[in-house]
Parts: C-alpha cells; sequence; structure tokens
C-alpha cells in the first residue's frame, strides 16, 4: 500500500474512534473501497455484527467498514452494542411513518439510501461493497478485480431459494387444514418430486394431495436432490425472484427485460450507487404496497407475505436506472453446500440451517440471543476437523463440511474476542478453546484468494420467459454497417471484415458508407469490394476547411439514416479494422430501446471532467464507449444528427484539446469523434449496456470462457518474431494485387504452451492475422487467374507476389492542417488503451526482410527511393574514377621528377610547401 493510502486509512480510523480503528485494515488497494451493511438494535444482529466485523479483519479486506444502525428512539435508549462496529446510526424505517406497515427489511436500501446523502465518508469513495449482517468473509472483496465496471455492478445470483423441509411440511399442514375439503381428492394427484411439490404450490396457491401418502416420498425425493448428505434432511431447492419473468416486473419497471434476480453480495462504483440507491429504496415501497401481487405463483415466496419485497425493489430499481450487473455463482455459498471444483468462495452467507453429523445450527434459533454480552458463552462446538475426514470420504462433500465448521468457528472467535475486549473473565480452559487459539484453525481460516473459476460469470441467467399462452417471438432484424474512405488502406480491411462478416453468422445484411470526393470516385477501383452505400466526403469540413477525416463516420451514418430505407428494427455499426468471429445480436447482449450496447473505451477520461460538463447538459450519463455499437433504428434517427453535431462542436474546442482534459497526448482533437459520439449518447438520455465480452484487440490476454465476437487490429500486436500493424500497410494496394499476401504468423503448433495466458493471446493474434490472408485469397479466387494455370515463372517472377512492410520512416504526429488520420488515430489508441510496447523499426524491419518468399511490392515511394540510390551509385562510380585518375596522374609525375635531378626536385618541393602552407592558411 502507498504511504498515502496508509495514511488515510489511518485517518479514517482516528476519526471514527477505536472500533473503526480495527475496522481499517491495511490491505492494498488501487482505489478507495468502504464496505457497508445494515441492523437494527436487536440482540440478534448483533452477534451476527461480532461474526461479521472478525471475519472482515480477518479476511483482510481494505478500506474502513461502517454498520448502519436502525434504531427507534425507545430502542436506542435500551442498546447496548454501540462499540461493536464503526456505525452511522439512521432511522429506523421498520414502521413506515406514511402508510403504518411494519416491515423492517426496508432499513437496508432506507438506510444505505440516507449514508449517501449524510455521511462524510461518502465523499471520499470510489467502490462500496454491500453486504449482509449474517455473512462471513474469507478473503478480499475487490469489486475491481472482481469485474465491477461504472455502470456495471457485481453481484451474487438469486435465481433460487433454499427452504428449510421442516418449514415445507408446516406450510403444507397449514394449507390442509385450511382446506380439509381437498383431502378426498388429492390421493390420485401424482407429484413426482419435492421440486414438482414446490412448483405446484407455486401456481396453485394451495395443496391438493394427502400429506400421510406423500410424506414418505417428499423425505426420500430431499435426500436424492441435495447437494450434501449432511443437510439432506433439512433443505428443499425451491425457485425464487420468479417476478422478474412475469406481470410483477411488468407493472413496477419500465425495463422487465433488464431485471436481474441478485442479491446478497453488492459491489458498486459510488456513482452508481447514487443514482441508484433512491429508486432502490421507492421501487421497496412500491413493491411491498402492491399486496394484490404477493402471491406465490407472482413473487415465489411461499408464504405470499411480501416479505422479499426489497428485494424486489433491488431488481426493478436497478432496472429502471439502466443498471445491468455481472452476475457470479460462485463467490457467495451459503453452507450446506457444495463448492463447485475449482471455486473458492469468498462470502458465505448462513441465512439458512446448516449441520455436521448429529450437530447443526439455524440463525433463526437465536432470534433473542444475548449470546455476545454472556461472558464465556459460545454456540455449540461442531465436529473437529479430524472427525470430518473419518465421517465422509468424499473429497468435496468434505470440503462443504469444512466450510460448516469454518463458518461456526469464526463466529465463536469473534464472541470470545469480544468477551475479553470488554472485560470478561478469561474463561476456563477447553479443548475447544485450545482448538480456536490453535496454529491448525489459523492456518484453516486464512484469507482466501480468487481462483479463476471464481471469477467466472454466468453467461446467460436473465432468460426471457414467455407465457406459454404466447407464440415464441421472432427476433428482430439487423443491419450492420461500417465507414471507409477512398484509399487501397480501407479496401484491404473491407475484404476482411466483410469476408469474416460472411464467416460468422451474423444475421441480416452488411454496408459500407464508402466517403469519398468526386475526383476520388472517378479513380477508385474498389467499387466491388462489398455493397456499398456512397456518401459526400467530409474529410474536408465543407464551411470551417478543417481537415479531420474521422468525422465521416457519423456523417456517413446521417446520410445512410436519411436516404436508405431499411426495414431493421438494430442496427450494428463496426470499424473499417475489424474481424468478426461470431453474432453480434441484441437479444444476446440485451441491447433494448434507449439502451444500446457498447465495448468500453476507458481512455475517455473526458467523460469524467469539464470536457463533458462544457459539451453536455447530462455529464452524468456520459458513457466511455466506442468500437462496437447496436442500436435501436428508432434511437439512431434521434441520435446520429447529434452525434455529427457534437463532433463538429468538440473538434473545434481547441481550448479542450490540453491531455487533460482528452487525454489525447497528442493534443490534437484528432478522437473528437468518439466523444462526439459519448456527449451525443448523454444529450439523449442514451444509456448504454457496456459489455467486455464482444471485442479484443489482437495482442491482448483473453478472459477465460470468453467468446469474443470481434478482433479489432487497430494497434501492432506480434507473436515471437512475427509482428503485425496495419498502419505499415498504408500505402499498398493489396486488393488490386493479384494473390498478394501478408505474411503468415507463426504456425500454433510450435507456440510456447508453458504460460496458458500467454498460448491464449498468441493462439487469437495468430487467428486474426489468418483471417485477413483468407479473406485476400477468397477474393483473388473471384477476381484474378488461378496462378496454377499461369505460364511457367520467369527469373524475374518466380512465384506469386507477398506484401512486406516498408522501411520507410513513419510520418510524423499529425497537425491541424495535414493530419494522417489513420496514424494519428492508432498513436493516440495505442497511448490510452493499453501499455503497448514501442516499435523497435531496426529489429522489425530486419525479421521482415528476413521472411522468404517475399517480393515488395511497387510503391510511389520506393520508385523515389530507387531513383536517388542510382544516382548515388553513379556519382561514387565517377568519384572512385576521379580518384584513380588523380592517383595515376600523380605518380606519373614522381617517376618525372626522378629523371630531372637533385636540384630540380629540392626547388619543387620548397615550392610544394610553400603552396601546402597557404592552403592551411587558407583553410
Amino acid at each position: 500500500m502507498s504511504v498515502v493510502r496508509f495514511l488515510y486509512y489511518a485517518l479514517v480510523a482516528a476519526a471514527i474512534g477505536g472500533g473503526a480503528a480495527e475496522a481499517v485494515v491495511a490491505g492494498s488497494a488501487p482505489y478507495r473501497i468502504h464496505t457497508l451493511f445494515s441492523v437494527e438494535c436487536q440482540n440478534y444482529f448483533d452477534w451476527q455484527t461480532v461474526g461479521l466485523m472478525h471475519s472482515f479483519r480477518k479476511a483482510g479486506q481494505p478500506g474502513p467498514i461502517t454498520r448502519l444502525l436502525s434504531c427507534t428512539e425507545q430502542e436506542r435508549m435500551n442498546y447496548k452494542g454501540m462499540d461493536l462496529a464503526p456505525t452511522f446510526e439512521v432511522p429506523s424505517m421498520s414502521l413506515h411513518p406514511k402508510t403504518g406497515d411494519w416491515y423492517p427489511a426496508i432499513n437496508k436500501p432506507a438506510g444505505v439510501a440516507h449514508w449517501l446523502k449524510h455521511s462524510k465518508e461518502a465523499e471520499n469513495v470510489d467502490w462500496v461493497v454491500i453486504l449482509d449482517a449474517d455473512m462471513i468473509v474469507r478473503g478480499p472483496i475487490l469489486p475491481w478485480e472482481l469485474g465491477a465496471e461504472k455502470g456495471r455492478p457485481v453481484a451474487a445470483y438469486y435465481g433460487f431459494s433454499i427452504l428449510h423441509s421442516e418449514s415445507l411440511h408446516n406450510f403444507v399442514n397449514i394449507i390442509s387444514l385450511q382446506h380439509p375439503q381437498l383431502l378426498a381428492a388429492s390421493i390420485s394427484l401424482n407429484i413426482a418430486s419435492a421440486g414438482s411439490l414446490l412448483e405446484f404450490l407455486s401456481h396453485q396457491g394451495r395443496v391438493d394431495f394427502c400429506i400421510d401418502q406423500l410424506s414418505s416420498r417428499l423425505k426420500a425425493e430431499l435426500k436424492a436432490e441435495l447437494p450434501s448428505s449432511s443437510a439432506s434432511s433439512k433443505l428443499v431447492p425451491a425457485r425464487y425472484l420468479i417476478g422478474c419473468d412475469n406481470i410483477l416486473a411488468k407493472l413496477h419497471t419500465k425495463h422487465p427485460e433488464l431485471c436481474d434476480k441478485v442479491g446478497g453480495l453488492l459491489a458498486f462504483h459510488i456513482d452508481d450507487l447514487r443514482v441508484f440507491a433512491p429508486m432502490w429504496l421507492s421501487k421497496t415501497e412500491d413493491v411491498r404496497a402492491d399486496k394484490a401481487h404477493w402471491s406465490t405463483n407472482i413473487t415465489g415466496d411461499i408464504y405470499g407475505t411480501g416479505w422479499i419485497s426489497e428485494m424486489y425493489g433491488y431488481s426493478f430499481g436497478a432496472a429502471e436506472v439502466g443498471l445491468r450487473h455481472k452476475i457470479n455463482d460462485n463467490l457467495m455459498i451459503y453452507p450446506g453446500y457444495v463448492p463447485r471444483e475449482g471455486v473458492e468462495p469468498i462470502l458465505m452467507h448462513y441465512g439458512l440451517p446448516f449441520s455436521v453429523g448429529n450437530w447443526s445450527f439455524s440463525k433463526l434459533e437465536h432470534h433473542e440471543d444475548s449470546i455476545v454480552y454472556d461472558c464465556g458463552r459460545l454456540f455449540p462446538e461442531p465436529p473437529y476437523p479430524r472427525e470430518v475426514k473419518e465421517m465422509e470420504r468424499d473429497a468435496n462433500k468434505r470440503r462443504a463440511l469444512f466450510l460448516n465448521l469454518e463458518c461456526i468457528n469464526t463466529i465463536n472467535e469473534g464472541l470470545l474476542l469480544n468477551h475479553e475486549k470488554h472485560g470478561c473473565k478469561k474463561p476456563k480452559w477447553s479443548k475447544y478453546l485450545s482448538f480456536l487459539k490453535s496454529k491448525t484453525f489459523a492456518e484453516l481460516t486464512q484469507p482466501k484468494q480468487l481462483t479463476r473459476k471464481s471469477l467466472q460469470m454466468m453467461e446467460d441467467v436473465h432468460e426471457q420467459k414467455q407465457d406459454i399462452s404466447e407464440p415464441e417471438k421472432p427476433h428482430p432484424k439487423i443491419h450492420t454497417i461500417f465507414s471507409t474512405e477512398c484509399t487501397p488502406y480501407f479496401d484491404w480491411q473491407t475484404l476482411g471484415l466483410v469476408h469474416s462478416f460472411n464467416q460468422s453468422g451474423q444475421p441480416g445484411e452488411i454496408t459500407r458508407l464508402l466517403g469519398c470526393t468526386d475526383e476520388d470516385l472517378k479513380q477508385y477501383k474498389g467499387r466491388d469490394l462489398a455493397p456499398t452505400h456512397y456518401v459526400p466526403s467530409m474529410s474536408r469540413h465543407p464551411l470551417t476547411g478543417d481537415w479531420y477525416p474521422a468525422i465521416n463516420k457519423p456523417a456517413a451514418v446521417v446520410h445512410w439514416i436519411n436516404h436508405v430505407k431499411t426495414d431493421a428494427e438494430y442496427i450494428v455499426i463496426l470499424d473499417a479494422d475489424m474481424i468478426m468471429r461470431g453474432p453480434i445480436t441484441p437479444w444476446e447482449f440485451k441491447a433494448a430501446k434507449g439502451r444500446p450496447v457498447s465495448t468500453p473505451y476507458d481512455y475517455l477520461i473526458g467523460c469524467d471532467n469539464e470536457l463533458a460538463k462544457v459539451h453536455t447538459r447530462n455529464p452524468q450519463l456520459c458513457d466511455k464507449v466506442g468500437g462496437v455499437i447496436i442500436m435501436h433504428i428508432a434511437d439512431l434517427r434521434k441520435f446520429a444528427l447529434r452525434w455529427l453535431h457534437k463532433t463538429e462542436e468538440v473538434r473545434a474546442d481547441m481550448a479542450h484539446w490540453p491531455k487533460k482534459f482528452t487525454g489525447d497526448i497528442y493534443e490534437a482533437g484528432w478522437i473528437s469523434e468518439m466523444y462526439g459520439y459519448s456527449f451525443a449518447a448523454a444529450e439523449c438520455n442514451l444509456r448504454h449496456v457496456i459489455s467486455n465480452d464482444i471485442l479484443i484487440y489482437p495482442g491482448y490476454v483473453p478472459e477465460r470462457g470468453v467468446s469474443y465476437r470481434v478482433f479489432h487490429y487497430g494497434l501492432e500486436f506480434r507473436v515471437g518474431n512475427w509482428s503485425f500493424d496495419k498502419g505499415k500497410w498504408r500505402h499498398m494496394d493489396v486488393a488490386n494485387k493479384c494473390w498478394a499476401t501478408f505474411p503468415d504468423p507463426p504456425d500454433a503448433s510450435t507456440l510456447d504452451q508453458s504460460n496458458e495466458d500467454s498460448f491464449q493471446r498468441d493462439l487469437l493474434s495468430i487467428e486474426c492475422a489468418n483471417s485477413l490472408n483468407q479473406a485476400l485469397r477468397a477474393y483473388y479466387r473471384k477476381k484474378c487467374p488461378d496462378p496454377n494455370s499461369l505460364p511457367p515463372p520467369t527469373r524475374e517472377a518466380r512465384r506469386p507476389p507477398s506484401l512486406t512492410i516498408t522501411t520507410q520512416k513513419a510520418p510524423d504526429p499529425p497537425t491541424l492542417r495535414t493530419p494522417d488520420h489513420e496514424t494519428a488515430g492508432e498513436i493516440t489508441t495505442r497511448e490510452k488503451i493499453g501499455n503497448v510496447e514501442k516499435i523497435d523499426a531496426s529489429r522489425k524491419d530486419s525479421e521482415v526482410n528476413n521472411e522468404t518468399n517475399v517480393l515488395s511490392p511497387p510503391a510511389e515511394t520506393d520508385q523515389a527511393f530507387t531513383s536517388m540510390r542510382v544516382w548515388m551509385m553513379c556519382l561514387w562510380a565517377f568519384s572512385i574514377a576521379g580518384f584513380v585518375v588523380v592517383m595515376y596522374v600523380m605518380v606519373w609525375s614522381r617517376r618525372g621528377q626522378r629523371k630531372r635531378g637533385k636540384p630540380y626536385k629540392i626547388k619543387r618541393r620548397s615550392s610544394y610547401m610553400g603552396l601546402w602552407d597557404r592552403n592551411t592558411d587558407m583553410a
């Protein structure tokens, strides 16, 4: 940790007292992080607080933690646990101040909203982690490592619930007693499993079966369905938060398609939390007041009492403000459950009963327990690890039992330390106390590190479900567009993109938006490269005269949207320097009207500073996005012209071109079009679904398990000694040089597989380069004669040509008057997107020149260089010949001197020396 960060934590600890000082952990964190949990003034929450606080410290979680304490005035007067944790008191809403409804769960969103508004600590935070009191932290919870982003919080999956089987039986009994007339007809009912039973209860709202005949079958099904044999007589799985899939979501949010079944662990960027928290509280009130839809078949709550209204308030509130979660089903586990192989949970949620052998624990049995204040008293000791090893032979189930032990032992250890802190007498020695203080227990409960499988997000947990009576709706139509100019540089890129589009399975059609001047179009050879819509070039602005070719992208979209009739519902916008690997569809990436999808462009720092405030009325809605765009046609019609105007506006704002505003190290305003996009989207209130799973730059290490749909080869990438940089092929007319290909990358079989990340990175780089060459060959097969049918090769042309990279010096960074469009964009992007190695030109050239079967195609710059080389060689030859002649004359003269005699030689030497002295004086 840096000294500044350490001092910051120390000052926070001093400001909020001794309890806070204990909570501030000297862990390393590059961002400011704060952890919150909500409780009430009850013994029930006090022992949970002790367990959570103790595990928080043991886990090494960085940053402070705050308990949001909700108390009535009467409860506050008698409350004894103010020193159990750093505390921020919030008004109790257990009894709603307006409706009089008794619903303590609403204190959670109310507490978070109050803390954001009134706490000074909330003003100095980047990330907030929200937990429940009945949790045990096993390792650092770092939002940025979990994959959380601004606009994309991370949460645990709540797509199911686990019901205590005794509660299920009690519920069945109650329903049966209330409906005795159903018993006679229930015998013929066939319930196939416990899951079918719960499904029946959810949809019917009543029980039509005979309990006596079902009981034996129910017990057998419980044992078969549960993940852990030790808990098999206690728990049964059921559906949960089903209101995201039915009328409940449609009633309470304008975006039911964005409703995520999440909860438990929440990791938010502070800016998102500020927007979301008031809506969380408001939606909780709405769902709680909607008693007509509390029933089990609508909410999934088998008791039908609206008790999970707060959870629905969370999901509906997030959908309302456009927050789409990254959902993880591996980070949090319920004790009693068997973790997936290779997964290391960092959070235990003991909201359900769990057991080990004959020992069991249920938090509900300790609702009024004053164990925090009873010196020396702990929860009943569980079996020891040695006994568990003898009890369960299956390694994975044994691992689950160890988690059960870890949970209760951590709580007991926290209670023991809390008693000591409050002056309790040292307890008598016991085997259990000795174990809690042993090295073995310390090793078992040391901070856990996340595994790769723990970080894996659920690929598709938000399934769109429709009523059985409704026919399945067809997918909307899609049209893909991309913008280019009339240059050979864009022609070979066009070939690569269009060929990959045809191979990817992308629905719909593709159109190239080709920006050309009238003069360029007369000489242009690439009309047949792709389905094309011609647009006027705006590289030279018709009003200002500013040379800025990047503006052609929004200008072309405006022209296309106003001149072409399309029945497509969604438009996918790409760049020419892309290769498609698979379909990019709005239904897979959750695009919706008002909710376009795009990929992150985190280097657009102008969204966070004065630049956004100057150029949009809604700077808080500015998203750092670009590259791939999926947008509803209705949004694009409203947005496109604004995109063009904002690009012109940012480009004209030269006062804000400096790096501190834009992040552009060349300060040339070259990324104005990108800011034009983000500012226009904010102006139109378009909030993006930002996906990291669509696009990857070749040369970047891929995330495990992600099937990227697009390569964006805007940056140089390399595999060993081979490399590819699109900027080096700027002046090559590749499309019109038959059978020319880029230098082939290494064969995948030659790669070093000792490092999996590097291996996967290189495989993707090879795939991208091969895709470009495949596209070229496919085009040549249509246009060029078969190379096998050509006449025998002559000495001058032994084989089909292959392109090579020129060795000329790279152009200087662009200026406003004479920019080199792609070069500037590439260099700027290279600096912003990642730490890309600088190109070693001399080494690169030597590597390329060593390639076999390589022939450089003629280029204007090569001809000029060749002519100069010829003249230089002639000059050298003439100089050498002159030197030989002079030397011959001098030698011949000296022979003549020998014949003339000594006096003459002395005279000549004297004259020569005088001439030498005179020449020396002149020099």
